[in-house]
């Protein structure tokens, strides 16, 4: 199993004290609000227009990337898939992530929060093994029996509504990469400053709307940020394979 680790925990994105730091303007948050995530896939696909003649396929990650990337895949008139990745939560608190996994064995660990939390390599194994666990279950829920999609000689576009610590995007990347694609792709439409700049290391481009010096959450820049449902991505998922196997136009 490989296991990668951060060189540092995110920083935190709080006001320094100064106007204009740290929180957003109303005229910046105005600027770059997306109304929804589908709103969101539709921008940001004028970031990608150069992949069109590099055979894209897009992997997205479920739930809420999901949504963002069937506006892309439509647009760009290329396959949709998933890359499924798992945070790794604190023992008690695990809405509070200290790395993610990803497919192939791929494992993330922000060092500095582990060192915070006061876990060893016991612990960070056993959540671990949870989350791939579940990892393992959540693809065959979204992919049923279909082999891992072939990126071989062509563009791959791995697409998030949005990274905050990006952890399990870095997850993402890194599985992708494995599966060997000509170009490696990151399409977000709002990132953590910070963020976004290690992201930049792991892939060949990052295309990324905004990256909001007042970042604070990635649902706060959408206006209708309600959870994906798992009933959805596959509605989804179905309705992108029909459209592009039934030679379906991309979105006017």
């Amino acid at each position: 199993m490989a296991t990668d680790a951060l060189a540092a925990s995110e920083p935190e994105q709080r006001p320094r004290g100064r106007p204009g730091v740290g929180a957003a303007s109303q005229a910046e948050r105005k600027d770059m609000i997306f109304r929804d995530r589908r709103d969101a896939g539709q921008r940001l696909t004028e970031g990608l227009a150069a992949c069109r003649g590099q055979q894209p396929i897009v992997l997205a990650l479920p739930r809420g990337g999901v949504v963002v990337g069937y506006e892309v895949a439509r647009a760009l008139d290329a396959p949709l898939d998933v890359v499924v990745t798992r945070k790794l939560g604190a023992p008690h608190n695990p809405e509070f992530g200290f790395g993610a996994v990803g497919p192939g064995g791929v494992q993330v660990l922000d060092e500095g929060t582990v060192r915070t939390l006061g876990l060893d390599a016991a612990q960070i194994e056993r959540i671990a093994e949870k989350e791939r666990k579940e990892m393992e279950r959540r693809q065959a829920s979204y992919r049923g029996e279909r082999p891992l999609p072939d990126v071989s000689g062509r563009a791959a576009i791995v697409v998030d509504d949005g990274l905050a610590t990006g952890v399990t995007a870095i997850a993402a990347v890194r599985a992708v990469r494995q599966w060997g694609p000509a170009r490696l792709v990151l399409a977000v439409p709002v990132s953590a400053p910070g963020t976004a700049a290690r992201l930049r290391d792991e892939v060949d481009e990052l295309v990324c709307l905004h990256e909001p010096s007042g970042f604070m959450a990635v649902g706060r820049w959408y206006e209708d940020f309600s959870q994906a449902s798992d009933e959805e991505v596959l509605e989804i998922l179905a309705r992108a394979r029909s459209e592009h196997e039934g030679g379906g136009c991309a979105a006017p």
